[in-house]
C-alpha cells in the first residue's frame, strides 16, 4: 500500500501523518481477508511527504518492490495507492512483479504517463465530490491506460470526497475485493 501526500514537501512522514494513518487503518481492515487468501499487506512509509517531481516516492516504491523480491521472490504484487500513492503506483507499475494497480481517489494530472501500465490491470475508484484530485482526470487516465493495452476500469464511488472518510466500508471493500481480483 502507498499512502497519499502532497505536491511538495520534504517533511518526514511519521505516525502523525493523516495520509499514512488513513492508509494504516485501511491496511488493518483489509489484511485479515487478504491474509486468508494467501496475500500479505505491506504499507510503505515514504521518506518525505511530497511528490517533489516524483523522484522521492517513486524511488521509495521501487526500493519496496526490491525488498519484496529479495524477501519473498518473484511473487505477484498488486499496488494499492491513495492519491499520491496511486500516482506513485502507476509510475512503478512497469516493475515485473506488479500485476496491477488499485488507485483510490488518485492524483493523475493531465499528461501523466500511462506507459508503465501497458499490459497491466488498473482499477481506479473516485468520488464525485473530490475537490483535491479530479475524478474527470482519473476517467481520462483510465481511458488512456486502456489505449496502451492496460485492462483499465473506473469505479464511481458516488458523492464522496477525497479523504475516504465517508463510506469507509465501501472504500475498504473496493480496496480488498479489487486487490484480490487483480491477484487472482
Amino acid at each position: 500500500m502507498l499512502h497519499g501526500g502532497k505536491d511538495r514537501g520534504h517533511e518526514v512522514v511519521d505516525e502523525r501523518s493523516a495520509s499514512w494513518r488513513r492508509s494504516a487503518a485501511m491496511a488493518r481492515s483489509i489484511s485479515g481477508d487478504l491474509g486468508e487468501a494467501g496475500a500479505a499487506v505491506w504499507l510503505l512509509r515514504y521518506r518525505h511527504r511530497g511528490w517533489n517531481g516524483g523522484a522521492g516516492p517513486v524511488d521509495d516504491a521501487r526500493w519496496a518492490l526490491q525488498q519484496v523480491r529479495e524477501r519473498l521472490g518473484d511473487l505477484p504484487v498488486v499496488l494499492l495507492g491513495h492519491s499520491m500513492g496511486a500516482r506513485t503506483s502507476a509510475a512503478v507499475a512497469d516493475d515485473p512483479l506488479v500485476r496491477g494497480v488499485v488507485a483510490l481517489a488518485p492524483w493523475f494530472p493531465g499528461g501523466e504517463s500511462v506507459a508503465p501500465l501497458a499490459g497491466k490491470r488498473l482499477v481506479a475508484a473516485h468520488g464525485s465530490r473530490d475537490h483535491i484530485t479530479s475524478p474527470r482526470a482519473t476517467r481520462a487516465f483510465v481511458e488512456r491506460a486502456g489505449d496502451v493495452g492496460a485492462e483499465a476500469t473506473y469505479v464511481d464511488m458516488g458523492r464522496v470526497g477525497h479523504y475516504m472518510l465517508r463510506r469507509i466500508g465501501r472504500w475498504n471493500e473496493v480496496a480488498r475485493e479489487r486487490s484480490l481480483e487483480l491477484l487472482g
